[in-house]
């Protein structure tokens, strides 16, 4: 098991390995491109996504074989994760050596004052497992802490955009009420039981392992670095500033997936 705290676990060898693989199988199952990669700013900053596929989650792969090939290892960014999914036996061995980190401001910080990037999904679970109807909307669920740590940290906010991937399994209801009434959220910090429907299993509670992802086809963008006109302590402890920065984000990022959404299912 990998120490889930320490940058060091990072293998650039492995992710070299990861993203030919990504380019052979996922990117061609998918029909996924990715545009927009010129946009990466040089030094740090926080790349923003809205989540897509549960666990399965090919876009974030997909995304970061595009960034090491345009850009190499220093545009990849460590990602943080839920502690108790990237602290799975197997999961961990996975996911830590190609940067999977657990989800702190600690943690971020000290990765932005070493100059790499970091990726945050701050819709989390409620995002990542949304009823499919909902599949082309951002749900940040009114979670704003990523703009704190941007604005704390100085850095810009780098909008990452998929359409498509939400399609890869079909989440038939998110299971709040099934969560809040069996106390997932005290056991396992999730507010969320999904029911699904994912081949060959068909309908369950939660995604059964393995399954077979759909191959719907991939749009990734990457938008427009943000850069905040105030930042620093002051700015961070703004309720109404970051209440302003987070609307700004959210709506950038939900014109931009209802413009790649057009025309896929």
């Amino acid at each position: 098991m990998y120490d889930i705290d320490d940058f060091d676990n990072r293998d650039p060898k492995l992710i070299e390995r990861a993203a030919r693989l990504v380019e052979t199988f996922a990117v061609p199952y998918h029909r996924a491109e990715v545009r927009g990669i010129e946009r990466v700013p040089a030094g740090p900053g926080l790349y923003v996504g809205n989540h897509n596929g549960g666990a399965y989650s090919i876009d974030s792969f997909i995304f970061g074989a595009a960034l090491f090939r345009a850009h190499g290892i220093d545009a990849v960014p460590y990602g943080l994760g839920h502690e108790v999914a990237i602290s799975i036996p197997g999961i961990n061995e996975l996911l830590v050596p190609l940067g999977a980190v657990r989800a702190s401001h600690d943690n971020a910080q000290r990765l932005f004052e070493a100059g790499h990037k970091v990726l945050v999904y701050p819709g989390g679970d409620l995002d990542s497992m949304r009823p499919f109807r909902h599949r082309h909307r951002v749900v940040f669920g009114g979670r704003r802490g990523y703009v704190r740590l941007a604005l704390r940290a100085g850095v810009p906010i780098v909008p990452v955009v998929a359409a498509g991937a939400h399609s890869t399994l079909m989440v038939l209801d998110d299971g709040r009420w099934l969560a809040k009434l069996l106390g997932t959220n005290r056991l396992f910090r999730s507010k969320i039981l999904p029911v699904t429907l994912c081949l060959p299993w068909g309908v369950s509670i939660l995604p059964l392992f393995p399954y077979i992802p759909l191959p719907s086809r991939i749009r990734i963008e990457v938008l427009d670095p943000i850069h905040f006109e105030r930042t620093g302590e002051e700015a961070a402890a703004d309720e109404d500033w970051v209440r302003e920065c987070a609307a700004l984000v959210e709506t950038r990022m939900q014109t931009a997936l209802t413009r790649l959404s057009d025309g896929l299912i």
